[in-house]
């Protein structure tokens, strides 16, 4: 099976929740689809989903919530199959 990276598309703070009251988007270990929504990435109080875009299993994040991403960043890795 194949490692995929998840990468942010634009900088700005990384969030693996909606809102600090909800449960994370996915999980270590979850089984995803290639357009469910991995993490936000916010930039100027907008909000930016980011998908999967492979299905497959969540590995790993690489970042932590709410750290400073830059655009094409690692955050996630998804291995395909």
């Amino acid at each position: 099976m194949s490692r995929i990276e998840v990468v942010s598309p634009i900088p700005g703070v990384f969030y693996r929740r909606p809102d600090p009251d909800s449960a994370p988007f996915v999980v270590e270990g979850q089984t995803i689809g290639a357009d469910d929504t991995v993490c936000l990435v916010e930039v100027m109080k907008s909000f930016h989903p980011v998908q999967a875009g492979a299905a497959g299993t969540l590995v790993e994040f690489l970042v932590e919530n709410e750290d400073v991403v830059e655009a094409g960043q690692p955050v996630a890795v998804i291995e395909a199959g």
